[in-house]
Formats: C-alpha cells, sequence, structure tokens
C-alpha cells in the first residue's frame, strides 16, 4: 500500500500527517 497523507486545513492553522507504518508522523510548519 502506498503512504497515507492527512491534511487538516483551518483558518489560524494547517497541519499534515504521514502514516509510516502503523505510526503518524506530524508534520510541524
Amino acid at each position: 500500500m502506498g503512504k497515507v497523507i492527512g491534511i487538516d486545513l483551518g483558518t489560524t492553522n494547517s497541519c499534515v500527517a504521514v502514516m509510516e507504518g502503523s505510526d503518524p508522523k506530524v508534520i510541524e510548519n
């Protein structure tokens, strides 16, 4: 399976997370 990427486009802050194996990794600004 390919990588799973989650993106939250908030009004003030945004957040991106990537699933690496079974653990999510949040990418900071």
